[in-house]
């Protein structure tokens, strides 16, 4: 064999370009690969066993799994762990055999209790923050800038976080927004609607170390 033809062999198993171009096949093989799996793969969903209606209280014996391939609307469907143990109840009509979505159900506590941003007077105590359980106290707005006596609106309420000012509030307010009693609602939209004072007062002091 002559040098000519070493040389030329030796540019072959050495050129850059072809050490490029395996990398590219073997990269696109693999996405390939994993393309195919991810289709393959399957999600546990619950459905319907029997029609669900509006208000109803359902639990594992009312759902049957099902294997589905949803990709990444798989978040938008109730799954077996996301079902607590007392059960959801039924927002939605859920028809037999339909998978249930996440927006059809809601928990127990939906039932009596629901979420308000309100408005309050001043500032908050260092003490108040997400988890914290207050009174909600109003005062009536009157004539000349005068409120009336504050009486206890919501007794109870739990804060499920504070708000961000939106940079165009003007007063020193602080907006939280609460879990109250469904029938407490009514008594404090009316008391936001006329313009009383609010304020929350924690119920409980913490201990201090």
């Amino acid at each position: 064999m002559n040098a000519a033809a070493r040389s030329g062999r030796s540019r072959f198993w050495f050129d850059p370009r072809f050490s490029i171009g395996i990398g590219l096949v073997i990269t696109a093989i693999i996405g390939v690969v994993a393309i195919v799996a991810n289709a393959d793969a399957t999600t546990p969903v619950l459905a319907a066993r029997e029609p669900l209606m509006v208000g109803d209280t359902i639990s594992r014996s009312d759902l049957v799994a099902v294997q589905v391939r949803l990709g990444t609307a798989s978040d938008r469907y109730l799954i077996p762990d996301a079902l607590p143990a007392d059960g959801l109840v039924v927002t939605r009509t859920v028809a037999a055999g339909e998978l249930v979505p996440m927006t059809a159900v809601g928990t127990q506590s939906g039932i009596t209790l629901t979420n308000i941003v309100v408005r309050l007077q001043g500032s908050l105590p260092a003490s108040i923050g997400p988890g914290s359980v207050v009174d909600v106290w109003a005062s009536r707005a009157g004539e000349n800038g005068q409120f009336g006596p504050p009486a206890v609106l919501v007794d109870g309420a739990e804060i499920v976080r504070l708000v961000a000012s939106s940079g165009f509030m003007t007063d020193d307010g602080t907006s939280v927004e609460i879990l109250v009693p469904k029938h407490d609602v009514a008594a404090l939209l009316e008391a936001m609607a006329n313009g009383s004072a609010i304020a929350a007062v924690p119920v409980n002091t913490p201990v201090e170390r």
